[in-house]
């Protein structure tokens, strides 16, 4: 099986990149699936309707998380809809959505990390010892888990934590692409950051003049995407699993740079 995990798609910017080259890539690398995480896809902030279909035009089978993913309120809904979304499995039972899905015999798991993270969470940690006893009745092909946090250490965590039980374990959100995918030991294919898919031309996808200022003055300032900036960047992991096992045999960074009119 071979599997395509995309860092965060951070507005306009980030939509057009995955527009652009995931299609290709999926042809290319006759890809089996595809996971986007979409929390930053509507202006940087969380999904829309539309904004979710035109990722999921493009070639994602699964649009995971994280902290953004409740800040479009008219959303909200469509999180309890059929469609492949997910918020962070450890947000409590009561929010809207859900944080695994199964599709095809491939299941993905959506968690928040809680080192420098806003939200208190359960652990993750617990949450995906609970889950994956409930995911592993159902025999996947593969397991595919979505790790969303700000600390390197908590990221790095979780893919030890997981090793041999899961086939990948990416990390997500500070929009810094690591140059450490590996194979795991015991056959978890890791990387601590997946990166983001967005302006190159910014600081983690913001306005440079956004983020300065608020360094600057110390006061608060709302973020926005750099938007007709120049390049974009995509950001992504690229994964073969074997067939009987669902552990990875292959793993490679699939990193771009492209130009548009």
């Amino acid at each position: 099986m071979k599997v395509l995990m995309v860092g965060d798609i951070v507005g306009r910017p980030g939509r057009s990149a995955l527009s652009h080259i995931l299609p290709k890539l999926r042809s290319e690398l006759d890809l089996d699936f595809v996971v986007v995480n979409g929390e930053n896809a509507a202006a940087g902030f969380g999904l829309t309707d539309d904004t979710a279909d035109e990722i999921l035009k493009a070639g994602a089978n699964v649009i995971s998380g994280g902290n953004h993913t409740f800040d479009q309120r008219d959303f909200i809904p469509s999180l309890n809809g059929e469609m492949p979304f997910l918020r962070p499995a450890n947000y409590p039972a009561t929010a809207p959505g859900r944080g695994h899905i199964i599709i095809g015999g491939v299941a993905v798991l959506n968690l928040q990390g809680r080192v420098y993270m806003p939200e208190g969470l359960d652990s993750p940690f617990a949450t995906a010892e609970t889950l994956l006893e409930e995911i592993e009745l159902q025999s996947p092909k593969a397991i595919l888990v979505d790790f969303h946090t700000e600390a390197t250490s908590e990221q790095a965590a979780m893919g030890w934590y997981l090793d041999g039980r899961v086939s990948i374990v990416v990390g997500t959100h500070t929009h810094v692409p690591t140059a450490d995918a590996k194979i795991l030991p015991k056959g978890t294919a890791f990387v601590t950051d997946l990166g983001m898919t967005g302006p190159v031309n910014s600081i983690i996808g913001s306005k440079v003049e956004d983020v300065l200022a608020k360094f600057l003055t110390a006061m608060p300032k709302r973020l926005t995407v750099a938007e007709n900036t120049g390049p974009l960047q995509f950001n992504s992991l690229y994964a073969e699993l074997d067939d009987l096992s669902g552990l990875a045999k292959h793993v490679e960074r699939i990193d771009k740079i492209i130009s548009l009119p």
